[in-house]
């Protein structure tokens, strides 16, 4: 029977795949500044990056689908996918659980019916969803896309791909506060230093915090970032004024309810003159090129996450206010360029949402020691009372007493009502308190009424996370409905739920606001729930997350372990050559005339197209146009096209240049038709054909012969700390049997901990084999730890960079073998074949040998060295 192919298809999965298999043929079509801009954030690259992987990667897919896919709209990548048609003729085949097949794993009949499934959902604008579960950082996401967008528009401005101004929204007014992260971020973590005085010198935020708050942009500006809510922005509609008669006898508008003012959508319309625009949706219609941001995961689960999304067409629907917006940017010659959804999760009721581009989800961001542990304890036939002191004496006897970074650790109890916490939860929790000797101060309430919730509790709890506040020594934190809200507390562990809310979503809310992580090790937070909480957890882990609290409990059977890893004495050390090359220009003497090779240009690579396809059905044709008109050129004549060239070549005087260009094959009138219709041709062929011939690179090969430590004893404690799967982690001491037999060979180190099951392989095949004398695994020494490494130049970023290969082995006749693994699907990157490169340049002049091994000989036992 068929597979079906329906709404838990994770097309987002196979895009990724794709963009991994290409990265490097993908890169090649981006920018250069892009490329500096990625690469300042990957930690590959740039050890100091400060994005953490999974925020990296969605950075990534981002530029992807702007730079290489030109913001297509999802049906529309996913019908060129689908059908190998364009950018992903050649692209492989994936099963659902990510391994290659030889075949589709669906039919083209299925893939259609999806299609029409996810066409459905599309908007007159791009429409894309993040979903990095809540604790990953969304709101420093959302400020390095914007910044990379402003960047690169501000260099091409021309380019519609880019957004001009960004329209930040929440959904509340609590998450809006959290938001102003993207005011007071430090750009310097993000963008390269060298683009940072772009950005400050341009960007302006607005805030729109108060009701009364206006909207200060100029009519035509760039560069703005708007933070609001969306009742900011659309007022309702209204009629003429009314008089104060009118306005106090009048009825409210049919259909107007609690949420309409909440959202601040507009109602009912009967023709255009009835609408009256707010200054600040005026203001928002005389700016050019907007991106709309919307932040509304923070507490956004279930259903309420698809009816904001896609509920097009009701006055309760967040998509239908970005519509609004768009008709009028439309008509005001403007235009949304895209709509970028940073959601938790990419599922509601268990089914994907199609917009996804990125999902990272609780399990692998826990697995990944991206968010604390968890522990989850239910009670069962107990009262509350009963509940409320056992969870609080089992809080204190894990945490008490212990501070996190400067902060004490904190436990949130959620009532179902104000009167609950007043008359119930608040009087049982001074009494364990004071049967445990804790001051009563530790207790912080905020449940919303000005009574009971001063001032100064407010501003504790605002500052539960900053050290040495009084707030920050708080630990019990009594709360009504703060779970679905945007508040963010790091040393928040604990979290306690007995009676059943209203919402089943609300206790997912509340469990996950303990999860977000404090300090370089992964601690365990601990949620306690009445069971049938417990249950409703469980439940809405499966609708919202694909998995269950025994799926994250139970996986720390698998968990990364950390280790203490020790240079063992002494210290190795390898006699070998750096390679240090040397330029040098040496002037040549212009003899005779040039050829640029204008006949032989592929123009169509510099052609600007226009692709035309008239109606909505898939079979109907795609017709391409030239539009060359539209792109901005300059006109040069002979003295400008000189000017320009001579830039390049100080020590030439214009006139040399000038009689360089008359006497080509081509001549200067041929070659101002060609550079006029493309100026690019200066760069790409005049500049380095005159290059060529007049100064001839010299490269010198400076060999210099070092002692080279294997790795370094650390700076400070002794011993440097990985961490690892522990099916992945060897010990000197360990007792499989090769190792017990061979570890003479080995361990410039106490441990290894390895990346991945070949490199353990060919690790205990090393050791086993008779000829090799010595093996030391290096590939998990980076930076500070070691001297052996290789420079190579970055084929993207052109930069000098340092490669550290996996492994040094000295055989039994003295020579020795530099050995890297890597995945099949990785042996033909450029990155990779670079540093190969480079390593076998290294080994040649140190009379080693350089081999790069794939993963699946070494699993097959077929690896050769």
């Amino acid at each position: 029977m068929a597979k079906e192919i329906g709404m838990e298809f994770a097309f987002f999965e196979f895009l990724r795949s794709f963009y991994v298999d290409n990265r490097g043929i993908i890169r090649n079509r981006y920018r250069e500044i892009t490329k500096k801009y990625l690469d300042y954030n990957d930690k590959e690259k740039n050890p100091d990056a400060f994005l953490r992987t999974p925020q990296f990667e969605a950075l990534e897919m981002y530029v992807f689908v702007k730079e290489f896919m030109n913001n297509q709209q999802m049906y529309q990548m996913f019908d060129d996918w689908s059908k190998r048609h364009g950018v992903f003729a050649d692209r492989r085949f994936y099963d659902e659980a990510g391994q290659m097949t030889l075949y589709d794993v669906y039919s083209p009949k299925q893939y259609h019916d999806y299609f029409l499934q996810i066409k459905k959902y599309a908007e007159d604008y791009p429409n894309y969803i993040f979903a990095l579960t809540m604790g990953l950082g969304k709101t420093i996401l959302m400020a390095t896309c914007i910044f990379y967008e402003f960047l690169l528009a501000s260099k091409w401005p021309r380019d519609d791909r880019y957004c001009h101004n960004a329209l930040v929204f929440a959904p509340d007014k609590t998450v809006l506060q959290s938001l102003k992260e993207i005011v007071i971020f430090d750009k310097s973590k993000v963008v390269p230093p060298e683009y940072i005085g772009v950005l400050d010198a341009n960007i302006k935020v607005h805030f729109l915090e108060d009701s009364g708050t206006t909207l200060n942009t100029l009519d035509g500006s760039k560069y703005n970032i708007i933070i609001s809510n969306t009742q900011k922005i659309i007022l309702k509609a209204q009629h003429k004024e009314k008089s104060s008669v009118d306005k106090l006898f009048s009825d409210q508008i049919p259909g107007q309810s609690v949420l309409d003012d909440v959202l601040g959508i507009l109602q009912e319309i009967s023709n255009n003159d009835d609408l009256m625009s707010n200054q600040r949706f005026e203001k928002l219609t005389r700016l050019s090129q907007m991106g709309i941001y919307v932040d509304e995961a923070h507490h956004m689960f279930g259903a309420d996450l698809e009816k904001a999304l896609h509920e097009n067409g009701k006055g309760t629907s967040l998509r239908n206010t970005i519509n609004e917006l768009s008709k009028e940017l439309s008509k005001h010659g403007s235009k949304v360029v895209a709509c970028y959804n940073f959601t938790g999760t990419p599922y509601v009721n268990n089914k994907i949402l199609p917009e996804v581009i990125y999902a990272y989800g609780l399990q692998a961001a826990i697995r990944n020691n991206f968010l604390k542990d968890t522990s989850v304890i239910g009670y069962s036939n107990v009262k509350s009372k009963e509940f409320l002191k056992a969870v609080i004496a089992d809080f204190w006897a894990k945490y008490g007493g212990k501070e996190y970074e400067g902060l004490a650790p904190k436990m949130a109890i959620f009532g179902a009502e104000i009167a609950e916490v007043r008359d119930e939860i608040r009087p049982v929790v001074e009494e364990v308190l004071s049967e445990l000797g804790i001051p009563l101060d530790k207790i912080l309430v905020n449940v919303g009424d000005e009574k009971i919730t001063k001032s100064e509790d407010i501003r504790d709890f605002n500052n539960l996370d900053i050290a040495g506040t009084a707030g920050s020594k708080k630990q019990f934190i009594l709360l009504v409905n703060k779970g679905r809200e945007g508040w963010n507390c790091r040393s928040l562990f604990s979290v306690a739920l007995f009676r059943s809310p209203k919402s089943k979503v609300f206790v997912l809310q509340a469990t996950m606001r303990c999860l977000r992580k404090i300090t370089d090790e992964q601690l365990t937070a601990t949620v306690y729930l009445s069971k049938e909480n417990m249950d409703i957890l469980d439940d809405e882990l499966k609708k919202n997350f694909r998995t269950s609290i025994e799926e994250l409990v139970v996986k720390k059977d698998k968990k990364r372990k950390k280790v203490p890893v020790r240079v063992k004495e002494p210290p190795r050390t390898l006699r070998m050559n750096r390679l240090h090359y040397k330029y040098s220009l040496e002037t040549k003497h212009y003899d005779s005339r040039l050829s640029f090779g204008l006949k032989e240009i592929e123009t169509e690579n510099y052609d600007a197209t226009m692709y035309v396809k008239e109606g909505l059905t898939t079979s109907s044709v795609v017709r391409e146009s030239n539009i060359n008109y539209m792109v901005s050129k300059l006109a040069y004549t002979e003295i400008t096209l000189v000017a320009e060239v001579a830039k390049y070549f100080p020590d030439i005087r214009c006139t040399e240049i000038a009689r360089i260009l008359r006497e080509s094959e081509e001549g200067i009138d041929k070659i101002l038709v060609a550079v006029n219709e493309h100026n690019d041709i200066i760069y790409d062929k005049i500049v380095p054909t005159i290059f060529e011939a007049l100064y001839r690179v010299n490269k010198e090969i400076v060999k210099e012969n070092v002692d080279v430590k294997l790795l370094k004893k650390p700076k400070e404690g002794g011993y440097y700390e990985f961490s690892g799967n522990e099916d992945l982690i060897i010990m000197q001491n360990s007792e499989d049997s090769v190792v017990v037999k061979n570890k003479d060979k080995s361990f410039h180190a106490d441990t290894y901990v390895f990346d991945s099951k070949p490199e353990l392989q060919l690790f205990l095949q090393l050791l086993a084999n008779e000829h090799v004398k010595q093996a030391y695994f290096t590939g998990m020494f980076t930076a500070d730890q070691t001297d052996f490494y290789v420079p190579y130049i970055d084929p993207e970023s052109n930069r000098l960079r340092k490669y550290y290969p996996d492994f040094l082995v000295k055989m039994d006749d003295g020579s020795y073998l530099i050995l890297e693994v890597k995945g099949d699907n990785m042996i033909d990157d450029p990155v990779v074949k670079a540093k190969g490169a480079a390593a076998e340049a290294v080994a040649v002049e140190s009379s080693m040998k350089y081999e790069m091994l794939k993963g699946t000989d070494i699993m097959e036992g077929k690896a050769k060295f």
